[in-house]
């Protein structure tokens, strides 16, 4: 099972909302994971809490991240592509990196632009590498083509430029990484596109979904699919 949420920003009590992980599932967060932030003795404590967890917790990053904790840890391959380990099952998913999880193919792309960057700076909670950069667009275009520019599912925490607009959210702060995802959606064959952004839950059709504190379930045999439909009629 894969399952698929939006910006948790540290909050512990999202997981207790899904209830059909289970051992060798993926949970994907799509940006703004917010369990990297102060480098504490509490907060070393939670991610080895949630590295011990049963089913495996990837991230994207999204505007409030810590930049610099997230690239102090080290680099590895898992399931195809490269990742921060940060602890147990628990991983950063590196920018334009496809991984298979499951049989499915997930194209991967954190960072993004907050409207806050301002304050942040004057906070000092504001890293340049939110931002994209051309080396990792380029390592994008390499692992798209690896793959014959198809893929099944993406995450992001931004939204593609044209999605962006068509929603009217913060439509003036368009940049790099929103033309970028746009050309990856104009190009590219697959079949969903889920982005962590907006902070609500929208299905723009015909293959895109904001998320926030909702859950995407994405059922990779037929009796993770029963339990799907299950939870589905129950609520």
């Amino acid at each position: 099972m894969i399952c698929i949420t939006g910006d948790m920003h540290g909050d512990l009590s999202r997981f207790d909302k899904i209830p059909l992980l289970k051992k060798g599932d993926f949970l994907i967060v799509a940006g703004d994971f917010g369990f990297l932030w102060d480098k504490t003795d509490r907060e070393d404590r939670i991610l080895k809490k949630i590295g011990k967890k049963k089913h495996y917790t990837l991230f994207v990053e999204g505007c409030h991240d810590n930049y610099d904790l997230i690239n102090s840890y080290p680099v590895e391959n898992f399931c195809g592509g490269e990742t921060h380990h940060i602890s147990g099952r628990l991983f950063h998913l590196l920018r334009g990196n496809i991984f298979n999880l499951q049989g499915v193919r997930v194209f991967a792309f954190g960072g993004g632009v907050s409207a806050d960057v301002a304050e942040r700076q004057q906070q000092n909670r504001w890293w340049g590498e939110e931002a994209v950069t051309e080396t990792e667009i380029e390592t994008a275009l390499e692992n798209l083509e690896d793959y014959g520019n198809q893929f099944d599912i993406a995450v992001t925490h931004e939204a593609p430029a044209s999605i962006k607009q068509f929603l009217a959210f913060e439509s003036t702060l368009l940049t790099r990484i929103h033309f970028f995802l746009d050309e990856v959606k104009n190009t590219a064959k697959f079949g969903h596109w889920y982005f962590g952004k907006l902070h609500k839950h929208k299905v723009i059709p015909p293959k895109y979904t904001a998320l926030f504190d909702d859950v995407v379930y994405i059922p990779t045999n037929d009796k993770e699919k029963k339990k799907v439909e299950k939870l589905h009629r129950k609520r």
